[in-house]
């Protein structure tokens, strides 16, 4: 089921998200201090293309409060907005509610990605809790 829900999101607004996600990946790599914001960036396009299956945990201890603030600034709100807009465009059919749902889910972890890391559902690490 995980690979028929991925294949369905990745042609029907996945490869878009991702390529947000890229986009300004490279826009953030441009600067020395948002070079964080775009490896985060990338992880989050990765999980953009193929979400089904993994899970977003938080890392204790580990989150920046400044490079969240710069990320939201640079792409969070942006990107937050395109996840808001595939999600209405496809919460119009059946088959599209659980990729709408998906695409809701994904909005806490686009604006702000420090302190998260995305894992397989079925190996969630000890000690970690789930974001959604």
């Amino acid at each position: 089921m995980r690979l028929l829900l991925n294949i369905i999101w990745l042609l029907f607004g996945g490869i878009w998200l991702a390529l947000g996600y890229v986009f300004f990946g490279i826009l953030a790599c441009l600067l020395i201090v948002t070079i964080p914001a775009g490896v985060a960036s990338f992880r989050m396009a990765n999980y953009a293309l193929w979400p089904f299956g993994r899970t977003v945990v938080r890392r204790h201890g580990s989150s920046s409060a400044f490079h969240n603030v710069v990320w939201f600034c640079i792409a969070g709100l942006w990107l937050a907005l395109g996840h808001i807009t595939t999600a209405a465009a496809q919460a119009v059919t059946i088959i599209g509610i659980p990729l709408a749902i998906a695409n809701v889910r994904m909005i806490p972890v686009t604006c702000f990605p420090f302190g998260k890391e995305i894992v397989d559902s079925d190996n969630i690490p000890y000690g970690y809790e789930r974001v959604f």
